[in-house]
C-alpha cells in the first residue's frame, strides 16, 4: 500500500476510518525508514543522509512505539486496522 491509498480513510468523516489512515500512514513510514536503514548498514543507499544514524535509529524505535501504541488503542475501540 501506498501513502496516496490512504486519502479517502484520512478524508472520512468516521473516526475509526481515519484512525486506519493513521495507523497505515505510520507503518508505509516506518517500513519505508526500516527500509533505508538496511541499506544504509549495506552501504547501497543511494544517497547520504544529512542527520546521524543514530537519530534515525531514535526515529525508528519512537514510530514503533507509536504503532504499539494504535494498536493496542484500536483493539480497546473495536477498530480493524487491516
Amino acid at each position: 500500500m501506498e501513502l496516496k491509498e490512504t486519502i479517502d480513510l484520512m478524508n472520512s468523516d468516521d473516526y475509526k476510518e481515519r484512525f486506519k489512515a493513521e495507523y497505515l500512514q505510520v507503518k508505509i513510514r516506518y517500513e519505508k525508514l526500516r527500509k533505508m536503514l538496511v541499506k544504509l548498514d549495506a552501504g547501497t543507499l543511494d544517497f547520504t543522509p544529512k542527520c546521524t544514524k543514530a537519530l534515525l535509529l531514535e526515529q525508528k524505535r519512537y514510530m514503533s512505539e507509536y504503532i504499539r501504541c494504535l494498536e493496542v488503542r484500536a483493539e480497546v475501540e473495536g477498530v480493524e486496522l487491516e
